[in-house]
């Protein structure tokens, strides 16, 4: 059974359709990459998950249950850390860990302390001296320290150096390896392609690929950067080669990933000298989605 599974979800604000039959399903013990661009429908989901929106069509589980019928006992078994976290002002870091994990049974004590070292968290501050970074760690502390089983993460390193991002991600895998689910929705693909096992992307409310990195790589293309010895002629107008640039007599160019056979043996009739290759990227998955629509659709991240 999935950990989470949705099915033709949607919501309507009046009008306004901010999920439009969403599908998406996380299996246990694996870290499912949650993107789109600003307004695609991610928070909305999440919302709907955490029993915080009610859905207006379709229905969405969490470990067989319900999220807004079972959204209490669906709570004691997940931990959720927004991209913007809001504390008590007056009450210290420390406090506001042991509060949360007050309310999941007690947590993880050894594992709290952990973490605030890994974090480099001073836990005595008052959280209203907080930098947006440190109220964030006392989240991800809080959340990493829990026993619970699924973990939501949504933009959860906004506000972190590069440092804790590390850490963060290193966080993630030990879930996973312990056998945790994760949800997470982030704008730094480079963090989705190091974590996520499977990828869903999302756009004006609807899922418009899920997958693997590997079975969505078939929609991207190969970087080459190639040098001759004889001139090269003519390389724009093979099949499947796009984005063609002749810098200091080496090429650089695009290949669709059908085409790579071909490509390489008319390129390797005129001497070649220098041959690179580089496999293609989520980044370049994900903007080839959004090549054309407007500057608002095409930016990635967001809150709705």
């Amino acid at each position: 059974m999935p950990v989470i599974e949705i099915n033709h979800l949607q919501k309507e604000f009046g009008k306004f359709k901010a999920l439009n039959g969403v599908n998406l399903e996380v299996k246990k013990g694996e870290v499912f990459g949650f993107i789109g661009p600003n307004g695609a429908g991610k928070s909305t989901t999440i919302r709907v998950l955490l029993g915080i929106l009610k859905a207006t069509g379709g229905n969405a589980k969490i470990f067989g249950k319900d999220v807004w019928q079972d959204a209490v006992d669906i709570h004691q078994r997940i931990a959720y850390v927004p991209g913007d976290v809001n504390l008590w002002p007056n009450l210290s870091g420390g406090e506001v860990i042991d509060l949360f994990l007050k309310l999941r049974g007690g947590g993880n004590k050894e594992r709290r302390e952990e973490l605030i070292q890994r974090f480099a968290l001073d836990p005595t501050k008052k959280c209203r001296t907080y930098s947006k970074g440190n109220r964030q760690k006392v989240a991800l502390v809080a959340a990493f320290a829990s026993d619970v089983d699924l973990f939501i993460l949504d933009e959860p390193t906004s506000g972190l150096d590069p440092l804790m991002e590390h850490i963060f991600q290193e966080c993630v895998l030990e879930a996973k390896k312990a056998g945790k689910s994760v949800l997470l929705s982030s704008h730094i693909l480079s963090e989705v392609e190091k974590l996520c096992d499977r990828v869903g992307i999302i756009r004006q409310g609807k899922i418009i690929e899920t997958g693997t990195l590997d079975e969505l790589r078939h929609l991207t293309r190969t970087n080459m950067v190639i040098k001759t010895k004889e001139p090269v002629v003519l390389l724009n107008e093979l099949k499947g080669v796009h984005n063609v640039q002749e810098v200091d007599s080496e090429f650089t160019f695009q290949v669709d990933t059908e085409e790579i056979d071909a490509v390489i043996r008319h390129i390797s009739q005129l001497g070649l000298v220098k041959l690179e290759s580089a496999p293609p990227a989520l980044e370049d998955l994900f903007m080839r989605h959004y090549q054309g629509t407007e500057h608002k659709d095409s930016r990635v991240g967001g809150t709705v």
